[in-house]
């Protein structure tokens, strides 16, 4: 078949050929003296397109399901329980993830298209008289449908609930 295979997803997405060619060398030894270097240009980079000078950047080498999964199997255990927002694909996938390692998950579905509502997750929280749940899963990108949701909203809405998640 002649030319590139072209790929019609979210992602991953195409690598223009300039990027082919500049990662055409020898990968730095993770315990050279050199890479410490180099993820510390790339942290600095990185903070100039998000545009922030506060915090640190964190670079998870996976994809997103490597997210979801070190999000949960590092914060949680088998049997706590979960409110999980379904807004799409991915976010019902994360919800999915969850119970694959044993957590309870409440999914609340809504329509596919919006973000997460945050005074959703505030009244949801103020409704757990018993403080059951241990996490709140919301993705801020959720692809299938190209919609964000405002996780800083989200997290004030938990934080005005006064609620442990």
């Amino acid at each position: 078949m002649p030319g590139r295979h072209f790929l019609q997803i979210p992602g991953p997405t195409n690598v223009p050929d300039r990027i082919l060619r500049a990662m055409d060398r020898p990968v730095p030894d993770h315990r050279g003296p050199e890479l410490p270097a180099l993820v510390a240009e790339i942290q600095s980079g990185l903070k100039q397109i998000f545009q922030t000078t506060r915090g640190e950047i964190i670079l998870f080498p996976a994809s997103g399901t490597g997210g979801w999964e070190a999000s949960i199997v590092n914060t949680l255990n088998p049997g706590d329980r979960v409110l999980a927002f379904n807004i799409g694909q991915f976010s019902h996938l994360y919800a999915e993830c969850a119970r694959g390692f044993g957590i309870q998950v409440d999914e609340v579905e809504l329509s596919w298209g919006q973000g997460v509502p945050a005074d959703l997750v505030h009244e949801r929280l103020k409704r757990d008289a018993t403080r059951s749940y241990a996490a709140v899963l919301v993705v801020h990108n959720e692809t299938s449908t190209g919609v964000t949701s405002d996780v800083h909203a989200v997290r004030e809405a938990m934080t005005e609930a006064n609620h442990p998640a």
